[in-house]
């Protein structure tokens, strides 16, 4: 953390990939649009995101109230006026989001960073079905995070990782990217590109199935 950064709830790992991560969304999305944020834990990457986009409209949420604090601070302190005030959703609950008013229109982009991993694997179909549901036409829900791969070697750091998560939680750990393909395609969503980010991470990016062109092909890239 910098030191003119606030005194709040800050996560390195955030710090570190938000760079990346804004990367790609800049080279995916448009000049405007709107965009829900599942789980947004400390707000870092809201106000960052947003701050880099100016013509988006940011909408963060999370499960815990207690984090709103913190992501309304890093807003303010990064001057994003587009971050919208946080709201509460538990992505098992049906429907988005869990208390107060509806989202009303859909959303652009739909947005999730390493929340599979670390919740039960129920969350994932949650997600997707939820991500079906609010996605405007031609939207896309983007999913970061460490995943296993058929195939592919797994990196001794997210071996050592997964590991340390299921003896956390037998329900976390994490999740093969072919089982994650098939929950997606059960809710109407195909895998359009797959990214490889720093330290072992892949950004997913995912679209209605009906109108993604060549769904079954996903464009595999390298960061």
């Amino acid at each position: 953390m910098q030191k003119s950064d606030p005194d709040l709830p800050h996560s390195p790992a955030a710090e570190r990939n938000q760079g990346p991560i804004l990367a790609q969304l800049q080279a995916l999305l448009g000049p405007t649009g709107r965009a829900l944020e599942v789980a947004s834990g400390t707000g870092q990457h809201a106000a960052h995101f947003a701050a880099a986009l100016p013509g988006w409209q940011w909408q963060p949420t999370d499960r815990q109230a207690d984090h709103f604090g913190a992501i309304t601070g890093w807003a303010a302190h990064r001057g994003a006026a587009n971050v919208q005030v946080p709201r509460r959703l538990d992505v098992l609950h049906s429907p988005w989001p869990d208390e107060g008013p509806a989202f009303g229109a859909e959303f652009d982009l739909v947005y999730c960073a390493n929340m599979l991993h670390i919740a039960p694997w129920a969350c994932c179909a949650a997600l997707m079905q939820g991500a079906a549901r609010h996605l405007a036409p031609g939207g896309r829900l983007v999913t970061y995070g460490p995943y296993l791969e058929d195939g592919a070697p797994t990196a001794p750091s997210n071996a050592a990782f997964d590991a340390s998560l299921r003896a956390q939680d037998s329900a976390w750990g994490l999740r093969r990217l072919e089982d994650v393909a098939a929950t997606a395609a059960a809710a109407g969503l195909a895998l359009l590109q797959r990214h490889a980010l720093p330290a072992n991470n892949l950004l997913l990016v995912w679209g209605h199935a009906c109108t993604a062109p060549q769904a079954t092909q996903p464009t595999v890239l390298s960061a």
